[in-house]
């Protein structure tokens, strides 16, 4: 739908048959932390707003408004990711299994997490978010090192893209 992002960024995006992606949806795959694909199943609907970066959904999986599903991950078929929700980076979520509305799911075996909890931060460190995504091996306690890295990393793979052309963009 209008909006939507599909950008492989030297991976690939598959969208299976009967699929839905909503308006403002991104999906994004990468290769700088080896090959992250986005795959998405037959009879997926992905909605408005929704973000998937470099994970595999099955077949009839629901991905709500606003939800994030992040680099690794799994999605089993006929799982719900609710409004708001964020699947985190390698969890794996079941078949059939429903992520509520902005809760985080960690792990696999997966787990939740509610906004709030305070072992949530712990948990989010745990799963080397930062490694999963960019390649990028730094202590969670140094973020301004962390996060340099992360944005010299982005800005080499999106720098590849600063000679490109707009083709027909009438």
């Amino acid at each position: 739908m209008y909006g939507a992002v599909l950008d492989a960024e030297g991976s690939r995006i598959e969208v299976g048959e009967a699929a839905v992606i909503c308006e403002n949806a991104v999906l994004r795959g990468s290769a700088v932390a080896g090959d992250q694909p986005v795959l998405v199943g037959d009879h997926v609907f992905v909605g408005p707003h929704a973000t998937l970066l470099g994970c595999e959904v099955a077949r009839c999986v629901y991905v709500a408004t606003t939800a994030t599903v992040l680099q690794s991950a799994r999605l089993g078929a006929g799982s719900v990711v609710a409004v708001g929700a964020l699947v985190h980076a390698r969890a794996v979520v079941p078949d059939e299994y429903f992520v509520p509305p902005h809760n985080v799911a960690l792990d696999a075996p997966v787990r939740l997490l509610a906004p709030g909890d305070p072992g949530l931060a712990e948990a989010i460190r745990q799963v080397g978010f930062a490694q999963a995504a960019f390649g990028v091996d730094a202590e969670w306690t140094d973020r301004i090192s962390r996060y340099e890295h992360v944005a010299e990393v982005r800005v080499a793979e999106f720098g590849a893209h600063a000679d490109d052309e707009a083709v027909n963009p009438g």
